[in-house]
């Protein structure tokens, strides 16, 4: 599967905005999916993660009630709905397709990743 991220920008601190990842090719509804960002100067990190169905989610503790995972079957498409944003959210965001919700939340099966988007760049000014 192919996917394509979009809905990046810059925005104030306590602001809103939502991503979005767009997939082609294999039945969407067969992956789970995640978002990860990275930071300048550091390692890439799980941001949250939905279930095929969409009826399971798991967060980050830093951003678990402020962002919120949900997914578009018939749209094939991901979205993450990022609210109260800080500097710290600051950084590029992809997003991913796996077999299993796990293969995103465990670094140690994260080699499980069959798909990676490119990333779109949040910029938070404070």
């Amino acid at each position: 599967v192919q996917l394509q991220a979009s809905g990046g920008g810059l925005v104030q601190a306590g602001g809103s905005l939502r991503l979005s990842c767009a997939a082609s090719g294999r039945a969407f509804s067969d992956y789970a999916m995640g978002w990860f960002r990275q930071a300048p100067g550091k390692e890439r990190e799980f941001v949250a993660s939905i279930s095929w169905g969409g009826g399971s989610t798991y967060y980050a503790d830093s951003v678990k009630g402020r962002f919120t995972i949900s997914r578009d079957n018939a749209k094939n498409t991901v979205y993450l709905q990022m609210n109260s944003l800080n500097s710290e959210d600051t950084a590029v965001y992809s997003c991913a397709a796996g077999p299993t919700q796990a293969t995103m939340i465990r670094s140690e099966e994260r080699s499980g990743i069959g798909s990676w988007g490119q990333g779109t760049q949040l910029t938070v000014s404070s």
